[in-house]
């Protein structure tokens, strides 16, 4: 199966599980059991399926027909290339390309002048007036690739302005772009594009990532250290008749290989393998050198041979194009395809619906026990109503008077229940402090400092481990935090079970690992550049104030991941215990209410006997079908089900 067909898969599966989850929202409300915390645990599940994006990066040096490549697997349909890749015309800019419904089709370019600026590229995404827009016309082939060729413009500027940029070292001159005549050097004139339209791919959710070129990529270190960390699957691009140049090397082991990506999310492409389609060489013949140059390859890469692909994406989009099956299967490009569907989509779907399987027990689990708290309560009515049968009026005076002191002292322990409250939230506070962007702004301060002073940085590996050793020490109190809150918790809930019959149960306790894991990575990947061979770039001041927003900017992302778990714990905790407070008081009021009515009417007693017996047939009813709508949610997750008739 080919990457687009595993992509319409995976999309008309998010498409069924949204339409399942909103059919089950509703029938929640209906029947009075949507409580604030199962509604954000709805939320929150409504969210990572519709807002779960895949992304692909394709990484490599110029002129190695990355952008062809993206032609030929996404845009063929269209007759014609969309993505500049003809000779002298390549993109000069990180380029994303990806649909927002509630965006126009356009194309908006960041001015590379904004390098100048101390905010970063995820700042810059929240000012959209500062980006130049340009409307597409997603239905005329032509305009719509006249429009992306923006992405390949470039300014000519002098030497110190290109300096200011990040474009020129006076230390790395081998990297510097070749003066003109009149001494001016050509930089890109955008810092960014964003490609908005209703491509079928990109609707599904699928994001494409194009990049520049070697200087281009360390001279912008959040690509390397914020937007190619998110990318689910990264495509490398190396010529097949060259193989592994110096150049590609120096991006896969500075900008590739610190990444910390899964190893089956990482493809090695060799393009152009119809430079080698030699008339002179029997067909076998050029398989064998094929053969061998991916073998080459792999082994100065360090990947195995099946990591390492051979594809002509030129004659793969005319074949598409023409509709050519040969030239396509000789092209090999559906093997490629085939390698990112099989690969990139089989993970990224595992990944995803592990997380909204948890979501979905977490959400049967409290709906569940709103029921049988329903259902308890119910049972001790009919048992205390049958109780009264053959009583005289005077005793079912004395049980009224019973149950409004019963009330009277449930209203009175309300204090006891808010000092539970007030160490959950003391140590709650404790928590959010360590995890807040002031404490994380604080703990990075020194880092930041030593990274912006001018010259070359000769402790900052120093300051460096020890910034990250902080944090990781921050992460692990917010841990041994969140283990004592639980403890707390699961402690003070016995109490009130035992005491009231609650039927409280903690939640599951947020597990920071994953984070540690995303900090150890950022740490890694920013090491490439403290390394001695980037000595020179770090000592211009403007890499690296770039290099520090860049940090912050990645570092925050973790950290606001984190706050957001650590937010749905303490509510769902919350909403459970506010859920059996409501619960109970409406159970005095319609205990109180049986025994009014039985005292005012004869053969009222049985009466609200059946009454409550109906109701609690309906509660199984309740009960049978919640089972049944999240089974079918769970069942959803190993193919299509069918969608559950909801009453």
């Amino acid at each position: 199966m080919t990457f687009n067909q595993e992509l319409d898969e995976h999309g008309a599966w998010r498409r069924q599980f949204a339409l399942r989850l909103k059919l089950l929202g509703e029938w929640l409300s209906d029947h009075d059991l949507m409580g604030p915390g199962i509604r954000e645990r709805l939320d929150q599940l409504h969210a990572q399926v519709k807002e779960d994006r895949i992304m692909v990066a394709f990484v490599a040096e110029f002129s190695r027909g990355k952008s062809e490549l993206i032609n030929a697997m996404f845009f063929a349909g269209y007759g014609r290339r969309i993505m500049p890749a003809s000779a002298g015309r390549t993109t000069m800019c990180p380029t994303e390309l990806g649909y927002d419904a509630e965006v126009p089709p356009c194309i908006r370019l960041l001015p590379i002048e904004t390098r100048l600026q101390p905010q970063s590229l995820l700042e810059w995404r929240n000012a959209p007036d500062k980006w130049e827009r340009v409307d597409l016309d997603v239905n005329d082939p032509r305009q719509l690739a006249r429009a992306i060729q923006k992405v390949s413009e470039v300014r000519r500027v002098s030497q110190d302005e290109a300096r200011a940029l990040g474009f020129w070292s006076d230390e790395l001159p081998d990297d510097n772009p070749i003066p003109g005549a009149d001494g001016l050097v050509e930089v890109p004139k955008w810092r960014h594009a964003l490609i908005n339209m209703a491509h079928p791919l990109l609707k599904q959710g699928l994001v494409i990532l194009d990049t520049p070129g070697l200087n281009a990529i360390g001279a912008e270190p959040e690509l390397t250290v914020s937007l190619l960390p998110q990318a689910h699957a990264v495509v490398f691009i190396l010529a097949a008749d060259t193989g592994v140049t110096k150049s590609d090397l120096t991006i896969w082991r500075q900008h590739l290989n610190a990444l910390g990506h899964a190893p089956e999310s990482r493809l090695v492409v060799l393009n152009k393998i119809d430079t080698m389609w030699d008339e002179l060489s029997s067909p076998e013949q050029v398989q064998l050198q094929i053969a061998a140059q991916r073998t080459d390859s792999a082994e100065v890469l360090g990947i195995p041979p099946s990591q390492v692909l051979a594809v002509s994406a030129q004659k793969g989009l005319l074949a598409k194009v023409n509709r050519d099956e040969a030239l396509l299967q000789a092209s090999r490009l559906p093997e490629l395809e085939a390698a990112l569907g099989a690969g990139l989509l089989g993970q990224r779907r595992s990944i995803l619906q592990a997380a909204v399987a948890n979501g979905i027990e977490a959400l049967r689990a409290d709906s569940r026990r709103l029921v049988h708290t329903r259902h308890r309560d119910i049972l001790e009515q009919i048992q205390e109503l049958e109780g009264l049968r053959g009583k005289n009026s005077s005793t079912i005076k004395q049980m009224r008077l019973r149950i409004e002191q019963e009330q009277a002292d449930f209203d009175a322990s309300g204090a006891r229940i808010q000092a539970v409250r007030s160490v959950h939230l003391r140590l709650l506070r404790e928590l959010f402090a360590l995890l807040s962007s002031s404490h994380l702004k604080k703990e990075a301060s020194a880092m930041a400092k030593a990274l912006r002073q001018p010259g070359i940085k000769l402790g900052v590996r120093r300051v460096y481990d020890d910034t990250f050793g902080r944090l990781r020490a921050d992460l692990d109190s917010a841990r041994q935090l969140i283990g004592e809150i639980q403890s707390m918790l699961e402690g003070s809930f016995r109490g009130l079970n035992a005491e009231y019959g609650f039927s409280l149960q903690a939640p599951a306790a947020p597990q920071l690992e994953r984070y540690m894991t995303d900090l150890q990575q950022v740490e890694k990947s920013h090491l490439q550049y403290l390394s001695l061979g980037n000595a020179l770039r770090l000592a211009q001041p403007e890499f690296g104030e770039r290099l520090s927003r860049a940090l912050m900017s990645r570092l925050r992302v973790i950290y606001d991941a984190a706050v957001n778990d650590v937010e749905l714990w303490n509510k769902s905790a919350a909403s459970q215990l506010d859920a059996q407070l409501r619960e109970r008081r409406r159970n005095f009021s319609r205990r109180i209410e049986a025994v009014s009515r039985i005292q005012q009417a004869a053969g009222g007693l049985d009466e609200r006997i059946r009454e409550l017996q109906a109701q609690q047939a309906q509660l199984q009813v309740l009960d049978s079908k919640l089972d049944e709508l999240t089974a079918v949610l769970m069942a959803a997750q190993d193919g299509a089900a069918p969608v559950a008739r909801v009453a």
